[in-house]
């Protein structure tokens, strides 16, 4: 998950952070792009993480990024979510949310959740609990497990266990859970932060067949209600759900297109897919 959103105590309900600023409700998306990065470039210790990186997504889309280890991958993700400034380049939220000027809990609290790839649970509290959980605006668990949910919020947490296929185990400990339904919580405690866009980082990797087909699924069905930006590296995974691909190398923009695009594109076969 988002760190500030876990380490902030406020961020999971969405209620202000001590001296946060106080975010425009609305996200303005009237020319249809929800995120923004443009010239964007990021260096530790000379190296280039990220080069002249531009790159939009739609609101509702779901994209893929891929790319060779060391492409900027995870750079690109903490730009996006304030845990790396930028040298240089602009990164909006929308048309008016300035992200490189926003603290990590602001950048959370503000609709943008990110799912890193080994799961951070609450192992000992049931699934239904780290939904609840992750709803409660007050994060002191005492108070969070000891408090009553409304019809509401029931239903919420009802609807969020039947979407990520937790709905028959919401009374096990998070600990027992499979790898797989691990991820698929952490997805079901950022849904319940309501954020308008979801990164998550590769979260197909040591999951079964099954459970990766259940994923794509899972992404399929958020995208349109949120814009989904996966960053993988199973191919036959992005294959199956990616509408467009973006390929990242030396921290830019190699190639651009659907799948069947960049897997013919001669330079993606020369760095990446190596046939």
């Amino acid at each position: 998950m988002n760190a500030a959103a876990i380490n902030d105590p406020d961020s999971f309900g969405g209620g202000a952070a001590a001296g946060a600023r106080v975010l425009a409700p609305g996200i303005d998306v009237s020319h249809k792009t929800i995120l923004y990065l443009e010239d964007i470039s990021v260096s530790f210790d000379g190296f280039k993480a990220l080069n002249k990186l531009s790159l939009d997504i739609d609101n509702g889309e779901l994209r893929c990024i891929i790319g060779p280890n060391g492409a900027g991958k995870t750079t690109m993700m903490d730009v996006i979510t304030g845990k790396t400034r930028p040298d240089s380049g602009s990164v909006f939220f929308g048309q008016t949310i300035d992200l490189a000027k926003l603290t990590e809990a602001e950048i959370a609290h503000a609709g943008i959740g990110r799912k890193f790839q080994k799961p951070t649970v609450f192992e000992q509290h049931s699934v239904f609990e780290n939904l609840e959980l992750a709803m409660k605006t007050d994060k002191r668990v005492r108070a969070s497990l000891t408090a009553r949910l409304d019809s509401a919020q029931h239903d919420r947490i009802a609807d969020t266990l039947r979407l990520i296929h937790l709905a028959g185990v919401a009374g096990r400990d998070a600990g027992l859970l499979s790898h797989g339904q691990k991820q698929w919580l952490e997805i079901g405690m950022l849904l319940m932060q309501e954020p308008r866009v979801l990164l998550l980082d590769e979260p197909v990797a040591g999951m079964t067949d099954e459970e990766t087909e259940r994923t794509g699924e899972l992404c399929r069905t958020l995208a349109g209600k949120h814009s989904v930006v996966v960053v993988e590296h199973d191919m036959d995974f992005v294959a199956g759900i990616a509408n467009k691909v973006t390929v990242l190398h030396e921290g830019s923009v190699l190639a651009e297109g659907s799948m069947g695009e960049v897997q013919n594109d001669a330079r993606v076969i020369e760095v990446y897919l190596g046939r």
